[in-house]
């Protein structure tokens, strides 16, 4: 989630160029093992090494096939992949987050996998999650991870200040803010201006960024105004600290969260790992999950997001068939445990959930607001629409221009994304 400079992007950039070999490789066409690449785009730090090893066991166990790991920026993989697969050098398989399979399925770029040995266990997934990695009918990925956004806190900050639940509304957690600040001196609640995490106030106004069977962009329409009104409420007032707009908000917050700074984020799981390593949080027990504050309408909840593997349609069939080998072993129920354990990340298939992965009590935690996270729709464009807001929610919450005219900007921006939908 973090942003790389300009000189890590040079440099990912000449490394991938260096390292990639899809389906134009001559790997296949040797005597010795073939060699497929993936591009893993997990956390490098805290994430890849489990990967890494993971790898390793899967090559020990095929001794015809090689894995070439390249970790590339999550930040910057969509573009890379799309050029790559555009033209030559493309991975044999990729880290695909939900919202890019179907728009790379839409390219051709990915090989169907119903049918094939990658989706052997389909049954053992969650169905909600397959569905996600569907396209038209087909499925293009098999999913790895997920994860949904959720309130955690400091429960000891909770705690000091009186507060025996987390709140279920808003206007409950405005409450609780303050009382946190009152009794503790720490901030009760810090709000972020990414379009993503925005997208849990529109499910709290029964809206959405568009609606996607009307085909009508929605992002400035009365209920996104309340949904986005609300979320500017939040960096004002008795414990909410003011809204951070600089290039560095994501690390403010999570760090100032996991050395007890502030007493609750919306955060995923992803950060699981390093909320454990706060000073806040050395004792795992003190990380309490909760669902995302409901809206006016009652409704809460978050984006369901997450990983699928996918495989390049432009591989040859020798790599394909690796390639598929190889997702089915990195999806199995062993190696998503494995990944469970080591990342604290969220198992996608029901018999990966064994007592040593639900004994983490981050894992349990988010495993159960799970339910009240929302697929997205099968619409290729999707996951670029929070782009806009990524543009327009620091001008707003920064006071540099109104909610409307922000709102206004983001719907123009994201009619261009989707230009068959009506306004």
């Amino acid at each position: 989630m973090r942003r790389g400079i300009a000189a890590s992007a040079l440099v990912a950039s000449l490394a991938l160029a260096a390292t990639a070999c899809g389906g134009g490789s001559s790997d296949g066409k040797s005597d010795g093992p073939v060699t497929i690449t993936w591009w893993d785009t997990s956390n490098a730090t805290n994430e890849a090494p489990t990967y890494k090893a993971l790898v390793q066991q899967f090559e020990a166990a095929n001794k015809n096939i090689k894995v070439k790991y390249v970790n590339v920026p999550f930040d910057q993989a969509q573009n890379k992949f799309d050029t790559a697969a555009g033209a030559t050098g493309a991975p044999d398989v990729l880290r695909s987050e939900v919202g890019w399979t179907p728009a790379f399925a839409k390219k051709g770029y990915f090989l169907p996998l119903d049918g094939t040995e990658a989706l052997a266990d389909q049954s053992k997934f969650e169905p909600n999650l397959i569905k996600q990695a569907q396209y038209e009918g087909k499925t293009y990925g098999v999913p790895l991870v997920t994860d949904t956004l959720a309130l955690v806190y400091n429960k000891a900050l909770f705690k000091k200040a009186g507060i025996t639940a987390p709140p279920k509304t808003w206007d409950e957690l405005k409450a609780d803010a303050a009382k946190v600040q009152d009794k503790t001196g720490a901030y009760g609640y810090w709000g972020s201006t990414q379009g993503y995490y925005g997208q849990p106030f529109l499910y709290g106004e029964g809206s959405d960024t568009v609606d996607a069977a009307a085909k009508k962009v929605t992002i400035d329409t009365p209920a996104a105004k309340k949904a986005f009104g609300t979320w500017l409420s939040l960096f004002s007032g008795k414990g909410l600290h003011k809204a951070d707009t600089t290039p560095d908000a994501y690390a403010h917050i999570q760090d100032a969260f996991v050395n007890g700074k502030v007493a609750s984020i919306i955060q995923g799981p992803w950060e699981v790992t390093n909320i454990y390593k706060g000073s806040a949080f050395k004792d795992k027990s003190n990380l309490g999950i909760a669902v995302v504050p409901a809206g006016s309408t009652g409704k809460a909840g978050a984006p369901t997001g997450g990983h699928n593997l996918s495989v390049y349609a432009g591989s040859d069939k020798a790599h394909q068939a690796a390639a598929l080998k190889f997702v089915n072993f990195m999806t199995s129920a062993s190696a998503e445990e494995t990944i469970a354990l080591k990342n604290a990340t969220l198992p996608t298939r029901s018999d990966a959930y064994t007592a040593k992965v639900t004994a983490d009590p981050g894992i349990a935690g988010y495993q159960g607001v799970l339910s009240a996270a929302q697929p997205r729709p099968a619409l290729p464009e999707y996951g670029s629409l929070w782009a806009p807001l990524d543009t327009e929610l620091p001008k707003i919450a920064s006071g540099k221009e109104s909610l409307d005219t922000g709102l206004n900007n983001a719907g123009v921006a994201i009619g261009k994304l989707v230009p068959d939908f009506s306004k």
